[in-house]
């Protein structure tokens, strides 16, 4: 019996997707729930495991162009596993070069590390339950040292535990001789074109305008400076300079409620919420995950949220309905040293705040130089929906309130 490999349905808005890379080949044996093949859409990246065991040809190569439902390989599942019981290996694992080497003595190898029970499969989750095995004391053999079914199932029988599979290196860029004047083609991604596509339009429909301010960040600094290790101690994480900011944000917002709406069609749509969009970016592009409802969250549930976030993102794990739905931006683009720039639009909302660098520079304070941490913010906006003035009046508010944070605790 053949069982076919669908492209799996991942959102409403996304139809097609793209063949990232292939964890098995044809004729390999898979097991069931075993990831098989990432897809790329221009909004996530989507892992798909098999659904039953067998032997599986792939139909589709790295770099297809998939529709959603579209079958990409299938599994025949009447064909023997081979001897031994072993099961394919991710396709990237260069084969092992045999080679005679002295007997050891087994070494007992101690767990490794994986992933947390709320990221397990279903399968898995349901193994567990049926059989009780403690999964702290068990090794994942799957990707990034993840539980699979046959590690649950081989702890419960009482069989040694697999090893972690070995990471293949990352390969180094290749070396351009000097005066080579190559060149290279390669596809774009899913997410840079989405990415191209949203600031395109963000140029062409909305009438962007950017005001400047600067921020001495000193009562911030000297605040996370007293209270970052009793943070870190009872959070188990640290004390950042993104809490202050989307707080600070989340009052402009409430004092200009245009800057928390956008534009459809004739009309304006006020938000009476706040969905704050935090730029995060990964090694296939930026991403912006949205923290719901962030006024209701305290600074150690914002700076959890965000630090998620941005972990997931890394690994390519951040889901569609979490990239939806934002009513404002800000992206700290301090963290690669910008000194300035002027963020772009996420459409279709009407404003972004873009942080900078923290640098000390020469300030005049009560008729005296003297030397300060600064940081440069800038606000873009629509113009069509915000005025200078609002925009003006709610980099002040945001200003205020990282100079003196104890405006966010009283609300003025």
């Amino acid at each position: 019996m053949a069982v076919d490999v669908k492209v799996p349905s991942v959102g409403e808005s996304v139809k097609e997707g793209m063949i990232h890379k292939w964890h098995v080949k044809s004729g390999d044996y898979v097991n069931r729930d075993q990831v098989l093949v990432e897809l790329e859409t221009d909004k996530a990246t989507v892992e798909v495991v098999a659904e039953a065991a067998g032997v599986i040809q792939v139909g589709k190569k790295q770099g297809d162009m998939v529709a959603v439902g579209e079958v990409i390989a299938s599994i025949d599942t009447a064909a023997a596993k081979p001897a031994g019981g072993a099961a394919s290996a991710p396709a990237s694992a260069p084969a092992a070069s045999p080679a005679p080497a002295p007997a050891a003595k087994p070494v007992a190898v101690a767990p490794a590390a994986h992933a947390p029970a709320d990221s397990f499969s279903p399968a898995v989750r349901r193994i567990v339950a049926e059989t009780g095995v403690d999964t702290s004391k068990v090794a994942g053999s799957g990707r990034d040292g993840r539980l699979t079914k046959g590690d649950v199932l081989g702890a419960a029988s009482g069989a040694p535990a697999a090893a972690p599979a070995a990471r293949a290196p990352t390969p180094a860029a290749p070396s351009v001789p000097a005066g080579s004047r190559g060149e290279r083609r390669e596809p774009m991604s899913m997410l840079r074109r989405r990415i191209a596509e949203r600031l395109v339009q963000a140029q062409s429909t909305a009438a962007i305008l950017t005001t400047f301010n600067e921020i001495d960040m000193t009562a911030v600094m000297a605040l996370r400076a007293q209270y970052k290790d009793s943070f870190k101690e009872k959070y188990g994480i640290s004390l950042g300079f993104m809490s202050f900011f989307v707080k600070g944000v989340i009052e402009g917002l409430r004092a200009f409620p245009a800057i928390n709406g956008w534009i459809e069609g004739n009309d304006i749509v006020y938000h009476d919420y706040f969905d704050i969009g935090v730029a995060v970016s990964s090694d296939r592009g930026l991403v912006v995950p949205v923290v719901r409802n962030a006024d209701r969250l305290s600074f150690a549930e914002m700076e959890m949220a965000i630090g998620n976030f941005a972990k997931r993102a890394r690994d390519g794990k951040i889901t569609v309905d979490e990239l939806t739905g934002g009513t404002f931006t800000v992206s700290n683009g301090g963290v690669f040293g910008s000194l300035m720039s002027t963020p772009i639009l996420n459409p279709p909302q009407s404003g972004i705040l873009g942080m900078h660098k923290i640098q000390e520079r020469p300030v005049v304070v009560n008729g005296q130089v003297v030397v300060r941490p600064m940081m440069y913010v800038a606000l873009s906006y629509d113009h069509r929906i915000v005025d200078g003035r609002e925009a003006v009046q709610f980099l002040v508010k945001v200003k205020e309130c990282v100079e003196d944070p104890t405006r966010i605790l009283i609300g003025v």
